[in-house]
């Protein structure tokens, strides 16, 4: 139940590794060789390309020794030679900032990038990239000072996403005389039992203030840097920031809010339904949210799982299902929940060796099997783009959920078709819960965040500040879906999204990968087998193009409103057909 990371290295001790940690200098001494070619007379072209050559084989190399290090490390936390490599690497990886930051400045101080690029078929492959380095150039400080900055984040916030990690998986959640940790803890929510669902919400409640304060100075830590950087740096915000990485513009991102706050009555009706069947006057309680219904709460072994993914994913491709044995019958998944393992669930792609490996919580429910076949769909992006150039196939967080969230929507509208009634109440609530945590939850995400780097501009915000911040946006999303006197106040704790240096506002980009992916699926059932090629070929580009580019392979305009109402009435459609099924 556990994957198999032998196709990397059979562990630290072995030679292969040892060997490709230290092959590292060499590396960085060849990098560092370039600063005197970017001041020469050399022609221009061949000193881009024989660096960007070099990139290509230095991040398939670094890739391969990290993705095992960082894989180890999250499961287990408390693994001190997963430690110790971590820290060696981060210092190692320093050393090629200084050179990165001078080919930046080099390539952009080049009179004509197109000419440049055209020169040759290595570089006109290569030509988004180039033009995206150029534009960044816009947001770098000087060669030391990156540098100097580089070597400071791996002392500041990566050290605080490091603490999170590792008090919250190590966490102690005393439940019924037995100690359990936070995803063990968490995976009760969806408990059939409802008084298990409550005490199991009050236990982890109760356990949260053995860390709270820990984790609050990690939080500040962290956003308190990237306020900073983005100030010096030039981003108007964090969340300025945030879109330009994301190659996506201001205005998709608010025609997309402002499509999902159009909806948001809908979802309340969905969630004041549920309530009032489940017994509750004054809205769903936070504990009730995940409760199964119908008749078809039946629990997964790991074996049932795949047979259900298998399935139903023949029923979109062969290229998928084919993607999906592979990975089962690779040991490319970490299924079940154990002490010292993170919680949630990832799924890394793996470029050297073009296989993925998939991290889960595994606890039976079909919350469980849904979020397999996310992760799978991850995998799924991963493996149409392995054939891309390394500096091809960096797709930017909005795209890297369309798959993911694409592959849900093919388990629960094929499990949907051959339903009775009370299993298809059972499917359809399923399909909401998701839904409503992927548009109502990410939005209240979207207010906390937001907030929190507004505030941490003036202030430091302790654990109770942060509980009332976040209280705050959970009314401002479910309004009056959710009992007020029942939400949860420490939702910022335990979500790791929200402790990257690098990577601020992973919240919106679940709902666009959502709606896209629903959008692509009406597509896809208009137009048949006829629109796997296209999907496939839009999952490819993703990594080189800008969000609305890739959007417009499928014919898609997401600077409107218009395809976001559309993605959205797609939910609609189901939460009426869910109130019309509980009458």
């Amino acid at each position: 139940m556990k994957w198999d990371l032998g196709k990397l290295y059979s562990s630290y001790e072995s030679k292969e590794f040892q060997n490709d940690v230290l092959k590292i200098d060499d590396y960085i001494e060849k990098a560092n060789s370039f600063k005197e070619r970017f001041l020469s007379d050399e022609e221009p072209s061949i000193i881009v390309e024989e660096f960007l050559k070099l990139g290509i084989e230095i991040q398939n190399h670094i890739g391969r020794v990290y993705t095992f290090v960082s894989l180890k490390q999250t499961t287990n936390t408390t693994d001190q030679e997963s430690a110790k490599y971590s820290v060696i690497l981060h210092k190692k990886f320093t050393e090629f900032t200084e050179t990165e930051i001078l080919f930046t400045k080099f390539l952009s101080a080049l009179e004509d990038i197109n000419k440049l690029v055209d020169s040759s078929n290595f570089l006109k492959e290569h030509a988004f990239h180039i033009k995206e380095i150029v534009k960044s150039n816009k947001y770098k400080l000087d060669e030391n000072t990156e540098g100097l900055l580089s070597k400071l984040r791996q002392s500041g916030s990566s050290m605080w996403s490091r603490l999170q990690g590792v008090l919250t998986s190590t966490l102690e959640v005393e439940y019924n005389d037995e100690i359990l940790t936070l995803p063990e803890i968490i995976g009760k929510s969806e408990d059939s039992d409802p008084e298990v669902r409550k005490s199991a919400y009050f236990a982890e409640l109760d356990a949260y203030p053995k860390i709270d304060k820990s984790v609050a100075f990690a939080l500040n830590g962290i956003k308190g840097e990237v306020n900073t950087m983005t100030e010096k740096r030039g981003y108007k915000s964090a969340l300025d920031q945030a879109l330009i990485y994301s190659r996506m513009e201001e205005g998709s991102l608010n025609a997309m809010l402002s499509s999902m706050k159009d909806f948001l009555p809908s979802f309340r009706k969905y969630l004041r339904r549920k309530s009032e069947i489940l017994g509750h006057k004054n809205g769903l309680p936070w504990y009730d949210m995940y409760a199964p219904m119908g008749s078809s709460a039946k629990e997964f072994t790991v074996q049932e799982a795949q047979n259900y993914i298998l399935k139903n994913f023949g029923t979109f491709s062969p290229h998928l299902e084919d993607l999906a044995k592979r990975a089962f019958d690779g040991n490319w998944v970490d299924y079940l929940p154990y002490k010292g393992k993170v919680g949630g669930a990832f799924c890394a792609n793996i470029n050297p060796i073009s296989e993925s490996r998939i991290l889960t919580n595994f606890n039976g429910s079909f919350g469980d099997v849904v979020t397999l076949a996310h992760e799978l769909g991850h995998a799924y992006h991963g493996d149409n783009i392995f054939s891309e150039s390394i500096l091809n196939a960096e797709y930017t967080m909005p795209v890297a959920e369309t798959a993911s969230t694409f592959c849900e929507t093919i388990v629960l509208k094929a499990a949907l078709k051959d339903a009775v009634k009370e299993e298809k109440i059972y499917l359809l609530e399923s399909s909401l819960q998701g839904s409503t945590a992927v548009v109502v939850d990410i939005l209240s995400r979207y207010i906390f965040e937001s907030s929190v780097f507004e505030a941490q501009k003036g202030d430091f915000l302790d654990e109770n500040r942060l509980k009332d911040l976040m209280l705050a946006a959970q009314k401002e999303a479910y309004g009056d879906g959710l009992d007020p006197e029942f939400l949860h106040p420490y939702m910022w704790l335990w979500k790791p999204h929200y402790y990257s240096g690098g990577l601020s506002f992973y919240n919106w980009p679940y709902a666009f990968g959502l709606l896209f992916a629903k959008g692509l699926y009406g597509i896809y059932q208009k137009e048949g087998e006829s629109f796997t090629p296209k999907y496939d070929k839009l999952l490819k580009s993703t990594g080189k193009m800008s969000v609305e580019d890739v959007a417009k392979l499928a014919n898609i305009d997401i600077t409107k409103k218009d395809f976001w109402t559309t993605s959205l009435k797609v939910i609609e459609e189901d939460i009426n057909l869910f109130l019309e099924l509980t009458k």
